[in-house]
């Protein structure tokens, strides 16, 4: 893992191997920045379960598995507000084309997939995707502290 800090004050940016085994050290990137952001212990939940899902979706989708690209996960701490930006170079990542989970279904009859995005907006405050060829996937998620939401 390489980290570093921004030029913006409150910002950290770290790199890590796009492996399953590199999630525990990314949520504990990202929840010491929570912490800091004055986030209670919910929220703080809240938003390790949100990043160790987006960068599973990473690893497995926009990679096609282990050991095919970077995760880059930067923090903005803000009184009161974390943001977490994750950025990819894999695969282009629709989430319009993601239809809504049918959660009255059988759990036998729903369909594959979409249930990591409906809970990363669940759990987040806010959630926003955008790619460009260049500059790759950044899914940026804001969780606001109880009192400051």
């Amino acid at each position: 893992m390489a980290t570093r800090t921004s030029n913006e004050p409150n910002t950290q940016t770290a790199l890590f191997p796009g492996r399953f085994d590199s999630l525990v050290k990314i949520v504990d990137f990202v929840s010491t920045a929570a912490v800091a952001a004055g986030l209670d212990k919910r929220s703080v939940d809240a938003v390790q379960l949100a990043v160790d899902e987006a960068c599973s979706n990473i690893i497995e989708h926009a990679y096609g598995g282990e050991e095919h690209g970077e995760i880059q996960c930067t923090c903005q701490i803000i009184p009161g507000r974390l943001t977490v930006s994750l950025r990819d170079f894999g695969a282009p990542f629709d989430p319009t084309c993601i239809p809504e989970p049918n959660l009255c279904n059988d759990i036998e009859k729903r369909t594959e997939g979409g249930l990591g995005l409906f809970l990363m907006r669940q759990l987040m405050d806010e959630i926003h995707f955008r790619f460009h060829p260049q500059l790759g996937n950044v899914l940026t998620m804001v969780k606001y502290a109880e009192s400051a939401g």
